[in-house]
């Protein structure tokens, strides 16, 4: 038993080769965007809930550029493992157009929705000011929509070079735009060094600039290094994408890039859900968020390191693959015990840092302490995702994934927040425990192995 739970010296370097990188950048982007949510915080609780609610919208739309790369994604992963550069080039241009495709389609929404859409968030307290938040949110999503592009194309480039082994350049990148950010962050939003006092806007003005320099240091390096990369020589020479892989990739990836809209909206719809309790709950949340996405990055990073690696054994026939699956989930939930003890213990420290109200700081506490608990438990159920998705099965994960948020969680919350007296945490806390279901779920379907196949056998 311990044998195909348990990889060899060998085989944990090699996850760890491909997982630390990414585990480096996601832990330092999301450091810095605790210290940025720290200094709005530092302004006022109105400030930091319009800058949460509109961080709430545009995590929809991050996710959606997720899904819609993730497809491609899968057949890149597949065709590095064949070592065909053509293959790899056709997948990137797909992306590249799927990314521009849905940056138009938010810009518009935000555009034309824009108080509608944050107003779902906003209801009235003993805590906050409704009319003050919305002014806040608003100004800072007009800044956030010049950052939409940029964050979709270095996303876009940085997920091939993952696929194809190369984490470390958008590491790099990464580490150099956050460090951007968070000095601008100080300069900006508090007016330092004979800058005006912007505030909100400071902030997202900081993470448009800094979006813009990882964009520029991750395509100027891509693209005069082709003896190197040798998929990004003539990219945009002849834009042509066979058509039997586009119709591949849409089968494929359409159902991924629902999943991501869906489960991103389902998110976001729980918040809403939680914020019928008044703004103080919406602060809460966003303190919690901020602290459980820095010790998120183990299982966030191990379940892009089993897409990667497994999409690869899977292009190379490795006979071994569904073990490797289990020894990586073994791992990243081994990691996650760990992350979430240490989590627990800080719980009540952290919201301290804030700002705010006694109330918004005693529930945020007990927010953090749940997600602590279930951490393994998000983990599991990350890398039982990735693995069904990196074998091409996404019309299973888009069910396993988005549908049980919809069907599931959103419902019970529903329900608990709007025909109970229960304590919000309460709520959050039952929430959870929904998730138990779907951990059965994704233990049978990764076990059944028929995620396991070669998808670069269906296009020519």
């Amino acid at each position: 038993m311990n044998s195909k739970i348990i990889g060899s010296s060998k085989f944990y370097k090699h996850v760890l080769f491909v997982a630390i990188p990414i585990m480096i950048q996601t832990g330092i982007t999301n450091v810095v965007g605790m210290l940025d949510n720290i200094m709005v915080g530092q302004i006022g609780t109105n400030q930091m809930t319009g800058v949460s609610v509109v961080n709430q919208l545009i995590f929809v739309f991050n996710l959606c550029i997720f899904g819609g790369v993730s497809g491609a994604g899968i057949f890149t992963a597949q065709y590095y493992g064949q070592k065909d550069n053509k293959g790899i080039r056709d997948t990137l241009r797909f992306k590249l157009i799927v990314g521009a495709v849905v940056c138009a389609l938010a810009i518009g929404l935000f555009l034309l929705f824009h108080e509608d859409l944050i107003m779902l968030f906003l209801h009235e307290d003993e805590v906050g000011d409704v009319g003050l938040t919305k002014g806040f949110a608003v100004a800072y999503l007009f800044v956030m929509l010049f950052e939409l592009f940029p964050f979709a194309f270095s996303q876009i480039y940085a997920s091939t070079l993952r696929e194809t082994g190369e984490t470390v350049l958008p590491m790099k990148a990464g580490l150099v735009a956050v460090f951007v950010n968070l000095a601008l962050n100080y300069v900006l939003i508090f007016g330092k060094f004979g800058m005006p006092v912007m505030g909100v806007k400071g902030a997202a003005l900081a993470t448009v600039i800094s979006r813009i320099v990882e964009l520029l240091i991750i395509v100027i390096f891509a693209h005069t290094h082709t003896a190197r990369f040798a998929y990004f020589s003539g990219l945009f020479k002849d834009f042509s994408i066979p058509k039997a892989l586009v119709k591949a990739i849409i089968i494929k990836g359409t159902p991924l890039l629902l999943n991501e809209t869906l489960w991103s909206a389902g998110m976001a719809a729980l918040v809403q859900n939680y914020s019928i309790r008044g703004l103080s709950v919406v602060a809460a949340l966003n303190i919690n968020s901020t602290i459980s996405n820095v010790f998120n990055i183990a299982f966030i990073a191990m379940g892009e390191a089993i897409a990667i690696i497994i999409g690869q054994e899977l292009g190379a026939k490795k006979p071994d693959v569904k073990y490797d699956s289990y020894r990586m989930t073994f791992l990243s939930v081994m990691i996650c015990i760990g992350m979430g003890a240490i989590l627990f213990v800080l719980a009540p420290y952290f919201p301290r840092i804030y700002e705010t109200e006694g109330v918004v700081k005693d529930m945020a506490t007990k927010f953090i302490m749940i997600s602590a608990v279930f951490m393994p438990v998000y983990a599991y159920e990350n890398a039982a995702y990735f693995t069904l998705r990196s074998g091409g099965k996404t019309v299973i994960t888009f069910f396993f994934d988005s549908v049980f948020v919809w069907v599931f969680s959103i419902p019970l919350a529903f329900v608990l927040t709007h025909y109970t007296t229960f304590d919000p945490a309460v709520c959050f806390l039952l929430v959870q425990f929904i998730d138990f279901i779907k951990v059965g779920i994704g233990f049978y379907l990764v076990k059944k192995g028929s995620w396991i196949q070669d998808l670069t056998k269906l296009t020519p």
